[in-house]
């Protein structure tokens, strides 16, 4: 927890141009290897004023000399995260070295250890086999926090450990906690996101260790070789000073030493363990090993505890789906098919109420609101939420003022538009849930006009009363109506009456389906493997060596069986991505595109390619199929720009509306827009085999993950000039654990 005062998301954390005075620090420049800075402080574990090493070789200037050290330096400036590398003795003082890349230099930091504090890690190795056992062991999260406080507590000796998580508007909670009569408890108590500023919770991000020994301390500046030098990032450091405001902060909660680990769930800040002590404490380099390693079992634990009840949550919504479905199948219009299973229906998402809006017509079930406010609704949705299919939230008063007098049955909406032409809607409702919050200090209170630039002082308990909001809408819930749009706009509005005919033959294809899909899987592959075997052994046949005509037809036969087992893979990966559940997940699309051109290197050897890339950030969706998509897309660019001398290949990314488009655009042979509707069709090819090799399947493949995934696809071009194809994905803000 840190300040809450704006000018804290300004102030130059990474870079304060000081460190704390346990230690020092010295940077070295990795080309020249010589000392590029040092802290003010150095004098008295070296023994030579910090000045004048400035410039000189490191080796020559520190003794001794730390092992590992020179070994870590010689990999240059790729890794960023501190290695832990001995206790050295200087100038009698026993130090913990660590070590970092900042840029271009190289951050040796001498952690000073209080007389007998060099606990081995050997020595708490039992402590740390018997808590791993003990949180293992845990079944429920609630009670995974609490021990998570009370072991790290005993590792640590503070007076005080908070387990704190962030909401999805980066509240912090405080879920667990162990402490002694000497810091009071902040047990459930709630702490606002202006706390711990946008710009903190990404170093917290990065460095997931944080130590404060003591809160008075006076920083030790960093003396540099050139005065004109940036400064240095330290992000990764040990040592690193932190914010005034920050140790204002300490100060005001009374907490005169803390320590944090940052818990990391898939890569994203979920929450911090905290660590108060009442007056000033150090913990050696090796426990807070420990507890960094406590921190990010629980972690792990509290993903797969998450994953394993989204996955449960799925598996029980499908079967609700499947019955939507078919009821749907049966009945003359969907809409008659979701009334006719009310306790379906309201399942599907966890509602009390729900409608379907169909133009004029409103179909209300359970406990939804009168139809003319839910049309009302309806026409607010088509006019400032126009384009985004699924519209999801848990205070709609707070976005549409004239939905407060709803609030005891529509605080919460989920709706789907089922039709791109006309105002068609399928809305759930949860009425409001009103709930009294404990806040850590009113986070509603102005500052004195004189304390603008200082942390809030008061910690009291501050309770707020939370109104017009409902229970939010989880992950999997909003997955699942967005799949039964995809079901009513896919299936059910075009073939309703084809659908309840052919239920039972459905079913018996599907399993035919599955046969032939092992069949092609299984049984054709060999038979190809034999043609190019022995098509192979004919080539070195004597009779055929000096037959051109037959030696062309064998590789004419050769070519024709890799293109069949091609099209069988295609085959395989079109029907596997109609059929295969969406693992849902945070996706980093820059290591997508980078896993993509690695195994696409093979056909840009020898090529002349200019590669822009954008930065793509992260979507939520199923990595696999998304990687196919790129992989399909940037292939084909690939291979439509062979004939030109030098290609140029952009991979970009922007937003449109809720969603985000991707696009892959080539000056390559382009096509003629006439025919784009053919682009994404099975079989569907723009250009002669003999041209361009492929079988047809591809784009297809793209367009249907494309719609897995609740976006669409399409693609602009013009002969011999280029072409760019677009994807698009709904852009969520959702936490995935």
């Amino acid at each position: 927890m840190t300040d809450r005062a704006e000018p804290c998301e300004h102030e130059p954390i990474r870079v304060p141009g000081s460190i704390q005075p346990h230690g020092f620090l010295v940077a070295v420049d990795i080309g020249s290897q010589r000392i590029s800075r040092i802290s003010a402080n150095a004098g008295q574990y070296l023994g030579r004023a910090p000045r004048s090493l400035l410039g000189r070789d490191w080796r020559e200037a520190i003794e001794p000399l730390p092992a590992g050290v020179q070994a870590r330096l010689a990999q240059g400036p790729h890794l960023q995260e501190p290695v832990f590398h001995a206790v050295q003795v200087y100038n009698g003082h026993s130090c913990s070295v660590s070590s970092h890349a900042a840029g271009d230099e190289f951050v040796l930091e001498f952690e000073a250890l209080e007389p007998g504090a060099q606990a081995s890690l050997d020595a708490l190795y039992p402590q740390i086999r018997a808590s791993v056992e003990l949180i293992r062991a845990q079944e429920r999260v609630e009670t995974l926090h609490g021990l998570t406080a009370r072991l790290m507590r005993e590792m640590t000796g503070f007076d005080r450990v908070l387990v704190y998580r962030f909401d999805a508007a980066w509240n912090g909670t405080v879920v667990g906690e162990s402490r002694n009569e000497r810091l009071p408890s902040y047990l459930d108590l709630r702490f606002p996101a202006a706390d711990i500023p946008a710009q903190a919770r990404e170093l917290y991000r990065l460095n997931r260790i944080r130590l404060i020994p003591d809160v008075d301390y006076e920083p030790v500046p960093l003396l540099a070789h050139n005065p004109q030098a940036q400064p240095l990032d330290l992000s990764y450091s040990v040592l690193r000073s932190v914010s005034p405001m920050h140790l204002q902060y300490m100060r005001n909660m009374r907490t005169p030493a803390s320590m944090s680990f940052s818990l990391l769930v898939d890569g994203q800040l979920w929450g911090l363990v905290s660590c108060h002590h009442s007056e000033p404490r150090r913990v050696p380099t090796q426990v807070r090993a420990a507890c960094d390693f406590l921190a990010q079992i629980v972690a792990m634990q509290l993903a797969g505890k998450h994953r394993a009840a989204d996955a449960a949550e799925r598996v029980s919504l499908q079967a609700l789906q499947t019955e939507l479905l078919s009821s749907m199948a049966q009945a003359r219009h969907f809409a008659d098919g979701l009334a006719r299973r009310p306790e379906a229906f309201l399942g599907l998402t966890q509602a009390v109420g729900a409608a379907v809006v169909l133009e004029d017509e409103c179909l209300r079930i359970g406990q939804a609101p009168p139809a003319g406010r839910i049309l009302q609704l309806a026409g607010w949705l088509a006019a400032e939420q126009a384009g985004q299919e699924v519209f999801a939230t848990d205070r709609l008063p707070a976005l549409w003022p004239d939905g407060a007098g709803l609030s005891a049955q529509a605080s919460g909406v989920l709706a789907i538009s089922v039709s791109q032409l006309h105002r068609s809607y399928v809305l759930w409702f949860r009425p409001e849930l009103v709930q009294t919050v404990s806040w850590g200090g009113d986070p509603r209170k102005a500052a004195e006009p004189d304390e603008r630039l200082h942390p809030r002082k008061s910690f009291e308990v501050w309770k707020e009363t939370l109104r017009h909001r409902s229970e939010p809408w989880t992950p999997a819930q909003v997955d699942a109506a967005a799949s039964l749009r995809n079901a009513i706009l896919g299936i059910v509005m075009r073939k309703a009456e084809e659908l309840a005919e052919l239920s039972n033959e459905l079913r018996r294809s599907n399993k035919e389906l599955e046969a032939f899909s092992y069949s092609v899987s299984h049984d054709l592959r060999a038979p190809f493997r034999h043609i190019v075997g022995y098509a192979e052994l004919l080539k070195e046949v004597e009779v055929l060596r000096d037959q051109p005509r037959a030696l062309r037809y064998v590789d004419t036969i050769i070519e024709s069986a890799h293109t069949a087992g091609r099209l069988v893979d295609g085959l395989l990966d079109f029907s596997q991505a109609g059929r295969v559940a969406l693992a849902r997940d945070r996706v980093n699309m820059d290591r997508t595109v980078r896993e993509c051109l690695q195994m696409l290197e093979p056909d840009t050897r020898g090529r002349d390619i200019t590669w822009h890339i954008d930065p793509l950030g992260t979507v939520v969706g199923d990595a696999g199929m998304l990687r196919q998509v790129f992989q399909n897309l940037l292939g084909n660019a690939i291979k439509y720009t062979r004939g030109r001398e030098h290609a140029i290949i952009r991979v970009r990314r922007e937003k449109q509306g809720a969603n985000a488009v991707f696009s892959v655009s080539d000056n390559g042979v382009g096509f003629d827009m006439r025919y784009v509707g053919k682009l994404f069709g099975v079989f569907q090819r723009l250009h002669r085999m003999e041209e361009f090799e492929g079988t047809g399947i591809g784009l297809a493949n793209v367009k249907r993950i494309a719609e897995r995934h609740g976006g669409k696809v399409w693609a602009e071009g013009e002969p011999d000039k280029g072409a760019t194809f677009f994807f698009s994905i709904p852009d969520r803000n959702e936490t995935v654990p």
